[in-house]
């Protein structure tokens, strides 16, 4: 089990982690891969509660098609399947919030049954969500109520799981009653209320108790990391940084347990310094998503903007027209960003372009945006880039070209570009 084998590295005293690519990007997947093949390291990807799950998710996928995708884009790329780790990032009634508890949990338990018999490894318990006609103080969940679900969602697991490729592994938890809120979303520091040494200690201990109380002993010894809020977050144009100083009761607090870790939430954006004392403070899987898709638009704008020059007097090839067609998209289709973007028409429409919470992931899928990429990856492929034009509006591609890192093709400018935060993160855990 790779998680396995970052437990006994750090119990040898390496300050070392794991990044977690939240994201079920084609694009994104396929960087992944080729950053990892190339500088050897290991990979955690997580699919999310609402982009996969037994009724297929916005992705369309169900646990089992999303790991046969997984797989095969690693075949392509010749990465041993070996060497990755399906997890479920926030498994549990999210999606089903509006429903009644015991409906809600019902499908709960359905989704991450079906995560269990797809193989997957690792798995994010996350009931801290407010159900229709949960009880609630000062309007949160008691802990008890989050506990008592996690257990009943582990029991699941347990009794359902079938590991991939005929493995023996056992799954690996990850608890926590005080999740940050996926994708971020908070805009000032007042806001959050980072966790306490003793909301810790309660949640390690009432999850503990619930876990046993359903004999589930064996499983408990396998829960490797807690969520915390440690005060770092992102929204649509800002970015809280992580404060060691803030967060240094939490920190010794961790170290009085034995192989218990954090998860790092909404880290995307963080300083390269940042997270690496991050990893040092034992907040070992470093959970990454939007920013991995907020620069694979960077890249395809850039396209965009290389296409409009080279295609400016050109009668044989037809436009891509890609950042006026997701536009569109976006503007039919406002379910994904309406409740995430306020203020006058040309905030919302910059924000729709260009916000670090990247709601534009939402609709690379959406038939007519997906078709828009494909006709500026065959426009540019079948005309002659000046390196000027890249270096204009890729620079660091530029650099990489020049330097015979990579060619001058579109889809490796597009790897390159989501590359520059996979190295990122892989600097700051060792991988």
């Amino acid at each position: 089990m790779i998680l396995g084998e970052l437990i006994n590295r750090l119990q040898e005293g390496q300050k070392v982690g794991i990044t977690s690519i939240c994201s079920a990007n084609k694009y994104v997947i396929n960087a992944a891969m080729q950053h990892a093949k190339i500088h050897n390291y290991k990979l955690l990807i997580e699919s999310t509660s609402n982009q996969v799950d037994q009724f297929g998710g916005y992705t369309g996928m169900t646990p089992e098609m999303f790991r046969d995708y997984v797989f095969t884009v690693a075949q392509k790329n010749g990465f041993p399947e070996n060497d990755i780790i399906l997890g479920g990032d926030h498994l549990g009634p999210n999606v089903w919030k509006n429903l009644d508890s015991r409906l809600a949990m019902d499908n709960a338990k359905e989704q991450i049954r079906a995560y269990a018999k797809a193989g997957y490894g690792k798995f994010h318990l996350d009931t801290s969500f407010v159900l229709s006609g949960d009880k609630t103080v000062e309007g949160k969940l008691p802990g008890e109520i989050i506990t008592k679900r996690a257990a009943e969602l582990c029991e699941v697991v347990e009794e359902n799981y079938n590991p991939s490729g005929g493995s023996n592994d056992k799954p690996v938890y990850v608890i926590g009653t005080d999740v940050p809120i996926p994708g971020g979303a908070i805009e000032n520091e007042e806001e959050i209320e980072t966790t306490t040494p003793e909301g810790l200690e309660e949640t390690v201990e009432m999850t503990k108790k619930e876990f046993y109380r359903k004999g589930l002993e064996d499983a408990w010894e396998r829960v490797v990391a807690i969520v915390v809020q440690p005060g770092v977050e992102f929204s649509d144009s800002k970015i809280l940084p992580y404060s060691r100083e803030r967060n240094i009761n939490l920190i010794n607090k961790i170290e009085s347990y034995e192989n218990l870790y954090f998860e790092a939430h909404s880290t995307d954006y963080q300083k390269p310094a940042h997270l690496k004392e991050m990893v040092e403070d034992h907040f070992i899987i470093l959970k990454v998503g939007p920013w991995l898709t907020f620069a694979l638009r960077e890249a395809l704008f850039a396209l965009a903007y290389m296409e409009n020059e080279l295609l400016h007097y050109r009668k044989d090839l037809t436009p891509s027209n890609l950042i006026a067609t997701l536009e569109n998209a976006m503007t039919s289709k406002p379910e994904y960003w309406k409740e995430h973007y306020k203020g006058t028409e040309e905030e919302i429409r910059l924000a729709m372009n260009f916000s670090y919470s990247d709601r534009i992931r939402y609709y690379w899928t959406d038939a007519t945006v997906e078709q828009s990429v494909n006709t500026l990856i065959n426009n540019l492929s079948s005309v002659e880039i000046p390196d000027t034009l890249i270096s204009q509006f890729l620079p660091k591609q530029y650099y990489e070209l020049r330097n015979g890192l990579i060619k001058k093709k579109p889809l490796d400018l597009i790897l390159s570009k989501i590359s520059e935060v996979l190295t990122i993160y892989s600097s700051a855990t060792g991988g």
